[in-house]
Order: C-alpha cells, then sequence, then structure tokens
C-alpha cells in the first residue's frame, strides 16, 4: 500500500475513534471531502484538537514517523489543512515528504 493510502485509511480509522464520542448527528464520514472544522464541520474546537493528536499518534504508529500537525506553519496558512479530511491528508503527506528529505 502507497503511503497516501496508508494516510487515508489511518485517518479514517481516526474518524472510528472520534465517532465513539460523537453525538449521532455529529458523526464523520469517511470521506475526503468531509468537512472537519469550519462552516458546515462537525468538530468545535475541543474535538478538533482531539482529532489531531489521534491523528498525530496514529500516524507515528502506522508510518514510524513522528509528525506535528498543529504547528504554527499549520495555523499560519490562508487555506487551513483542517478544513476536510482530504486537506488534512495532503498536508501530513506534504510534512512526511519534507521529513524524508531532512
Amino acid at each position: 500500500m502507497d503511503e497516501k493510502k496508508t494516510i487515508i485509511q489511518t485517518i479514517y480509522g481516526v474518524v472510528d475513534e472520534v465517532n465513539l464520542q460523537q453525538p449521532d448527528n455529529g458523526q464523520l464520514e469517511k470521506s475526503l471531502d468531509t468537512v472537519l472544522f469550519g462552516q458546515n464541520g462537525k468538530l468545535d474546537s475541543l474535538g478538533l484538537v482531539n482529532f489531531v493528536v489521534t491523528a498525530e499518534q496514529n500516524i507515528e504508529e502506522a508510518l514510524g514517523v513522528s509528525v506535528s500537525v498543529s504547528d504554527e506553519r499549520a495555523m499560519s496558512q490562508r487555506n487551513s489543512p483542517f478544513r476536510t479530511i482530504g486537506t488534512l491528508v495532503d498536508y501530513i503527506c506534504i510534512l512526511l515528504t519534507e521529513a524524508k528529505d531532512a
């Protein structure tokens, strides 16, 4: 399985974990288009923090690489990497590529 597919499957696992704590009307779908945060998002700020921390831990377990998704760079971007599952996956791919090149 290539790295991006592994990241997607790992994030979908995070969705499963977070959904255990969400009300029925707040369940996240396993789709790259699922809005996580912001307008039409299902997560409040605390839910997003929980999602991101779980994602960082699970990515490290799955790929053996530590990534910090919630860094200053992520927070300062014009288009938030936390908007959808797809934007988060793309951002994690960038971070992993940079970690390998460092």
